[in-house]
């Protein structure tokens, strides 16, 4: 208790009064590998789990804000760049501060190496625990704290369009979720044959009917040529957007795909800034922004991508790295003339404390404080990932 006193005493110069509590006491970093129910692909990875990385950052008060990411692999890098780089700067710090506090870790020596990628998502985990603790201190769920709407989300789910199905359990799992409730799904795209592609979405249509919404994302693997090719046959589908067509810092052929076709580019998971962003923006190149506070720095700079985009007249759907448990939060929170929406994928669902709740179709938004992030303990004992993380405390 002196040691931590003490660390009080040398903070309190960046602390308004009465706000010893925020003061942040120890950081700790673990991951998760949630298994899948069954091996799903798309266009670039096969996968058979999903990986949290955490970071839980605790403050003299006793409370405790949790950050994640979502991850194919490579857990541990995110969680090194936590623990090596950032914790030293974070412990005895204001907890409080949190736009200061992400100027500061942006700005470490680690930014010549990490603009976009591992670097700026280990800042994504820092920076969602800070506004979970701002949540929690507030005694508010983040979207009102934010001043988010109170009403419930639309969805759409991307759990049944996977690429490695064929075209039966394609239409069988597109049905299936129709059935459920959701009126909004997707498709993935990105065969080696664009022939068979073709064939797929026409499939998809059928299964779902003329009046369901449907989209299809190619996740990065076609080359101009051949999205312009498939361009005629997604329009005949009426799909409502085309996503990920292209690689993803390509403006130049995005901008090109969308200038050709009424259907709307989208695109988002694999940019990392808000100058990215703004760039695709600015070249009209996107008309979807799939934002996700996984990539870019957590709620900081998914807020300023979220107003920027929707103050051109573009729509936001976030991209669920998350797997929804924070971008439930943050739909919603910004000034837009069409609805929010956000990407269902239900993998990680138990992995939480406070699961996300969505019938027919709907989000329901979340009414305990926080940011919806806390792990919960047999999730942490089951599938915690042995060796990755450690514990940070003022030496």
């Amino acid at each position: 208790m002196e040691h931590v006193q003490g660390l009080l005493s040398s903070s309190r110069a960046a602390l308004a009064p009465g706000d010893e509590g925020a003061v942040i006491t120890s950081i700790e970093t673990y991951a998760l590998a949630v298994p899948l129910a069954q091996t799903l692909n798309d266009a670039t990875t096969r996968l058979t789990a999903w990986t949290v990385p955490v970071v839980e950052i605790r403050t003299a008060d006793g409370r405790v804000g949790t950050g994640i990411s979502g991850v194919h692999n490579g857990a541990e890098l995110l969680t090194q760049v936590i623990d090596n780089y950032y914790a030293p700067a974070l412990l005895g710090a204001a907890s409080e501060d949190i736009l200061g506090t992400w100027k500061r870790l942006y700005w470490r020596p680690t930014h010549w190496i990490g603009r976009a990628g591992v670097v700026h998502m280990a800042l994504a985990m820092v920076d969602i625990a800070l506004w979970d603790l701002a949540a929690q201190r507030a005694g508010v769920p983040l979207w009102r704290l934010l001043g988010g709407t109170a009403g419930d989300i639309e969805t759409y789910n991307t759990d049944g369009g996977w690429l490695n199905l064929s075209v039966a359990e394609l239409e069988r799992d597109l049905s299936s979720l129709v059935d459920q409730g959701w009126r909004r799904v997707k498709v993935k795209v990105g065969k080696d044959n664009w022939r068979e592609d073709a064939a797929r979405v026409r499939a998809a249509r059928q299964a779902v009917g003329p009046d369901v919404t449907l989209m299809c994302d190619a996740n990065m693997r076609w080359d101009f040529s051949t999205a312009a090719r498939l361009l005629p046959v997604l329009e005949e589908v009426g799909m409502d957007w085309f996503e990920e067509p292209v690689h993803a810092d390509d403006i130049q052929s995005h901008q090109r795909l969308q200038a050709a076709t009424t259907l709307d580019i989208a695109a988002g998971e694999s940019l990392y800034s808000y100058q990215a962003f703004a760039n695709f923006i600015a070249a009209d190149a996107l008309r979807v922004i799939q934002v996700d506070v996984t990539r870019v720095g957590g709620v900081t700079e998914w807020l300023q991508v979220a107003k920027h985009a929707a103050a051109n007249g573009l729509r936001v759907v976030p991209h669920a790295g998350d797997m929804m448990q924070v971008h439930q939060h943050l739909a919603g929170t910004f000034l837009s003339e069409t609805p929010p929406l956000l990407e269902f994928i239900p993998w990680t669902q138990n992995a939480f404390v406070h699961r996300t709740v969505v019938r027919n179709g709907y989000a329901q938004r979340p009414q305990e404080p926080g940011a919806s992030t806390a792990i919960a303990p047999a999730a942490r004992k089951q599938w915690q990932i042995k060796g990755t993380g450690s514990t940070s405390t003022p030496s």
